[in-house]
């Protein structure tokens, strides 16, 4: 029996996961022994009859909106990934489920390539669980960092206080919500573009499409942009290596 692996979310047409996963067993002559497929749940609830009706599965990836809901699903938590209180993978054994955060990995290459090793007074948009994985990692580069959410009470500052001053004293931002994702391929989040410059470097976790609103009104305004497919790459591989460790 083929090894099972796969991705589970509420909506997964923008996912490249599938895609990554085929071309990497066809290229690694994995195709007659490995498969990925996505399993769309309309809620976490759904999740031990897809568990039930798939056997063979080894392992799986989570998306949003589950990387929290997962918890109380699981039999046991990887360290890194109870301290960011958020799980993109889960590991298979013997029944038991195993939790792990490999959005890490792929945010700490992804900021290495994008600003090395300065540490830029950041505004972070978003507070789900990409948004914790992110603060993780900011935390422990040492870079002080502002949550903005549209509610008040779960971020430091909402995006009608980002103004002039606030602009002129981060260096980096940080899109870890899902605006813009594919199909709202129109959307952006709602920062003052106008006030970018080339003291600026925006990163966005979203890689479909791969360059978003808020990349392209960035780099009009000579800001250093990247998107998140270094993220979706390596945090792939991560998954990869545990789930055949």
């Amino acid at each position: 029996m083929a090894r099972l692996y796969g991705l589970i979310g509420r909506t997964l047409g923008h996912s490249f996961s599938a895609g990554y996963f085929a071309r990497k067993f066809a290229t690694e002559a994995l195709l007659s022994d490995c498969e990925y497929r996505n399993f769309e749940l309309p809620t976490i609830d759904h999740l031990p009859l897809m568990l039930a009706e798939n056997p063979s599965l080894r392992g799986f990836n989570v998306t949003i909106p589950y990387k929290r809901e997962i918890f109380p699903y699981l039999d046991d938590v990887d360290k890194e990934a109870r301290e960011i209180g958020a799980v993109n993978c889960v590991k298979i054994v013997d029944n038991k489920l195993i939790g792990y955060n490999t959005d890490v990995d792929g945010i700490r290459s992804s900021l290495d390539a994008l600003i090395g090793g300065a540490c830029p007074a950041t505004l972070l948009l978003g507070t789900g669980g990409a948004s914790q994985a992110v603060q993780y990692v900011l935390a422990e580069r040492g870079i002080e960092y502002a949550i903005v959410s549209r509610d008040p009470m779960r971020g430091n500052m909402t995006y009608e206080q980002i103004d002039d001053r606030v602009m002129s004293e981060v260096g980096l931002i940080i899109n870890a919500t899902p605006v813009g994702t594919f199909p709202n391929v129109d959307e952006a989040p709602e920062i003052p573009y106008h006030l970018l410059n080339e003291s600026h470097s925006l990163f966005d976790l979203v890689y479909n499409p791969p360059v978003t609103r808020f990349l392209a009104w960035g780099a009009n305004n000579g800001a250093q942009t990247m998107n998140g497919q270094m993220m979706l790459e390596r945090q792939a591989e991560r998954a990869w290596a545990i789930w055949n460790e």
